[in-house]
């Protein structure tokens, strides 16, 4: 963290507003998913989370590499299981590759270790499941995924609109203390 960052005034909300944002994108995401789709929600929760912060901008910038690099592993993972065959083997070669990818290629160190999260979410569903039913597990989760990714930043959004984030304005450093001027004595 910078030293900016850190001296930074805070709002006294901060962990409130984190909260509401967190409670309510969780609300809409397991009307969704929960009671809609009739999936459980957890995966498109937890990626919801990742994303969420008070500071629109930061949830802003961590949407977009999760988004990115959740692409780059899924394709990564999708191409081991096409080319792969059922072997555990191709887990642990995948997972280097999409780091690699992300890494070298792709460049958005927000959230690069999406890539091979997300590779590891697309290939464990065949390790347990034919080849094409894993693949079909792991692209519903890569979608919940990114839908939770997407929730989080629309309701982080909406949100410091309804009520926007202030920090109090920070106290110069050199000013002196305010002394009440000694009564005059009457006598």
């Amino acid at each position: 963290m910078s030293e900016a960052a850190k001296s930074a005034p805070k709002s006294p909300w901060l962990g409130v507003h984190f909260a509401v944002r967190v409670g309510a994108a969780t609300a809409v995401l397991w009307l969704i998913l929960g009671l809609l789709a009739d999936t459980n929600p957890i995966w498109a929760i937890s990626s919801m989370v990742a994303v969420s912060d008070p500071q629109v901008q930061q949830a802003y910038q961590t949407f977009w590499g999760r988004i990115i690099n959740g692409i780059v592993g899924c394709a990564v993972g999708l191409l081991f299981l096409a080319i792969g065959g059922s072997g555990a083997w191709k887990l642990p070669v995948a997972l280097a590759v999409a780091v690699l990818i992300s890494s070298y290629v792709i460049r958005i160190q927000v959230m690069w270790r999406q890539a091979p999260i997300t590779a590891a979410i697309v290939i464990a569903g065949s390790l347990s499941h034919d080849k094409v039913s894993g693949m079909e597990d792991g692209l519903k989760r890569v979608g919940e995924v990114m839908l939770g990714c997407v929730i989080g930043l629309v309701v982080n959004w909406g949100i410091s609109i309804i009520w926007p984030l202030t920090t109090p304005a920070p106290k110069p450093a050199d000013a002196a203390p305010v002394v009440a001027a000694p009564k005059p004595d009457v006598a």
